[in-house]
Formats: C-alpha cells, sequence, structure tokens
C-alpha cells in the first residue's frame, strides 16, 4: 500500500519572525530527521510536491472579506493579530501549504495511494471569517470541501489530537452532519483558545457530530490512548466516513513549550497507529495525517517522525525522547474515565456505540 509524503522546502517561508514559537525551520529539521531514519527510502513511500492552493481552493470554505482582509495585509506585512504576521513571504508559504493538503487528498481519491502525511498542515485555529493562534487559513477545512467538490466525499472524521481545541474546524462543520469532528486537547480552561468543553456537541443538522474530549494537564500516553481509542473507533465504525484525517503535530509532548499534556515519542506513535488501524476497518485505510504543530524543536522532528511512521506502517519504532517523562499524577486517569462517561451520556441520544 503506497503512502504519500506531502512537503516543499519553501513551507520554510511560514516563519513568523525570530522569538516567535513557529519558524520556519521546524519543516526543514522533521524532514531532515526523516531522511536519516530512512523514512523517503522505504519502496512504498512517495515524496509528493505540491502546487500553490488557488483563491477559489479558499472560498470553498472561507468568507470573501476574510480572504481578500488576508491578502491586502499580506501585500504590505501587516499583522492579522498580535501573534499571527502576514507578509508576502508568508502568504506564498500558506497557499503552498494548503495546495500540499489539497494534493494529499486528491491523490488518495485519484487512486494513487490510500494514506498520506502532508506535512506542516493543520490551521485549526482558522474560521470561516476569522484567523489566530498562528493560522490563517483553514487547510483540514478546505481540502475536505475541494474533495467534495471535485470527488463526491460524502463522509469524513476529522481527529484532532493538538494540544489546543481545534475551534476554527469546530467551528466550520458545528452544523454539518456530514463531517464528524472528534477533538483531544488540554483541558480548555487552562489552554488557548478556551473552547472544546464537552457541553459542545454541535447544533441544527450537526448535534451530536462534534465531540469534545478535554483532558487535564500531564495525561500522559497511557490515558491519553485510552481515551482516543474509547471514543474514535468506536464512533467511526458507526458513522463510516470514507476519508480520516488527522490533525496534529508535536505540542501535546511533555516537553512542548506551549501545552502541559504529558505525551511521549512512543504515544504519538499510538496515535498513529490507531487513526491507521481505524481507517483500515471503515474505510480501506484512507487516512491523511498532517503534523504541523509542535514549538520544541528538541521533540518536534521525533514526534512528527512517529506520527508519519505509524502512516507508512512501522511496526515499531526506536526513537527515545530527549530527557526522561514525567510520571502521570494519579488523579488523571479516573478524571479522564469520568470525562468519557460525562460525554457519553451526553451522546448517546445520536449514537448506538454509546448507549
Amino acid at each position: 500500500m503506497k503512502v504519500g509524503i506531502v512537503y516543499s522546502e519553501e513551507y520554510a517561508k511560514y516563519d513568523l519572525g525570530e522569538g516567535h514559537p513557529f519558524r520556519g525551520d521546524r519543516f526543514i529539521n522533521a524532514v531532515n530527521f526523516f531522511d536519516a531514519q530512512g523514512l523517503f527510502k522505504i519502496p512504498d513511500v512517495l515524496r509528493l510536491h505540491p502546487m500553490p492552493a488557488l483563491k477559489e481552493d479558499l472560498l470553498r470554505v472561507h468568507d470573501p472579506d476574510y480572504v481578500d482582509l488576508i491578502f491586502r495585509l499580506g501585500a504590505v506585512s501587516r499583522p492579522y493579530d498580535i501573534e499571527t504576521p502576514v507578509s508576502p513571504q508568508i502568504l506564498s508559504a500558506v497557499m503552498l501549504i494548503v495546495g500540499g493538503a489539497i494534493e494529499a487528498g486528491k491523490a488518495i481519491f485519484e487512486g494513487k495511494m490510500n494514506r498520506a502525511v502532508s506535512i506542516g498542515c493543520g490551521f485549526h485555529h482558522a474560521g470561516r471569517n476569522y484567523g489566530g493562534g498562528f493560522c490563517i487559513f483553514n487547510d483540514i477545512a478546505i481540502m475536505i470541501e475541494y474533495l467534495r467538490a471535485k470527488h463526491g466525499l460524502k463522509r469524513v472524521m476529522i481527529v484532532d489530537y493538538d494540544v489546543h481545541a481545534g475551534n476554527g474546524t469546530s467551528d466550520i462543520y458545528y452544523e454539518d452532519s456530514n463531517v464528524l469532528f472528534v477533538s483531544l486537547h488540554q483541558d480548555p480552561r487552562t489552554l488557548y483558545p478556551g473552547t472544546g468543553f464537552i457541553q459542545q456537541i454541535g447544533r441544527g443538522l450537526g448535534v451530536g457530530y462534534n465531540v469534545n474530549v478535554p483532558l487535564p494537564p500531564q495525561t500522559g500516553d497511557r490515558t491519553y490512548l485510552y481515551a482516543l481509542r474509547e471514543i474514535v473507533p468506536p464512533l467511526a465504525e458507526e458513522f463510516k466516513p470514507e476519508l480520516v484525517v488527522g490533525n496534529g503535530g508535536s505540542d501535546p509532548h511533555f516537553a512542548d513549550i506551549l501545552g502541559s499534556l504529558g505525551l511521549t515519542v512512543q504515544g504519538f506513535f499510538g496515535i498513529s497507529n490507531t487513526l491507521v488501524e481505524t481507517a483500515r476497518k471503515v474505510c480501506n485505510g484512507r487516512v491523511v495525517i498532517m503534523p504541523g504543530s509542535g514549538y520544541n524543536p528538541a521533540v518536534l522532528p521525533q514526534c512528527w517522525y512517529a506520527l508519519a511512521a505509524g502512516v507508512v506502517g512501522s511496526e515499531r519504532i526506536d526513537v527515545k525522547d530527549p530527557s526522561t517523562p514525567p510520571v502521570e499524577p494519579d488523579y488523571v486517569h479516573p478524571k479522564v474515565e469520568e470525562t468519557l462517561r460525562a460525554l457519553k451520556k451526553l451522546l448517546k441520544d445520536y449514537w448506538k456505540c454509546f448507549r
């Protein structure tokens, strides 16, 4: 089964400036690590080079006024907000990254492969008419809407495992029953963007299709993967998506500088394996993983590699964490079990698997 890895050296131009946690060398360092681990030498791994997205691709998701605003800001190098600068260079890079997401989905639905890793993607804080949190355009939604328009995609499951709740993606699909959005993230009372509570389950036709799993700080591999496997596979088997999309990079790692979860490199490998196995059962293995987040350069390449290796089909990885992970506090697992019970109670009227 062939696997595509989508990447361009030009992604490094998505660099938000000296002193900013989102630097362009993140992409370069990750891909160099992939290469050092021999990932590109595996016969069934194909390197795909994206073309820039078109403005019409953006308009499948974003409001015209918002798109025009971003292009105006980019032309004169003015920031969208205090943490999300825009410049000609950044705009050029983001259009290529969005094009990479489209290329990943398109390659799968054109039958070139069943799985893809779209490096640098996952700008989940961008909504239809807003950006923020380092995100300008929502490449996850743009890929999905491209596949809906061009390839007749009907049902898709998004699993967002970023440490931050995916508020933009959630808002875009909050009333859509054909997109099942599941987000595992750090307790929103403790972290940006302050949303993603279990009670936020969708609206209108989308009620029950927006699933949030908030986790206490210091949640480690055992409890995190327990929560993932309690929620994602049963929902997927009932929903029967035609594509599984995984969104998130390394920021749930215990050493990340912008989050406080407790995952190790092996935990990311477990996430990827779970999503791949779920896709194998429900949609002929069609899965796209988008590793884009992560702000500690000492651990980002290893975590992104662990995610990619799971997609490629590696049975194990030998990559170690650069330091000893903390011990998960005793209260974490019972607290997460309590959260899952409450979440399943909220969702049981919409999903048989939780009754």
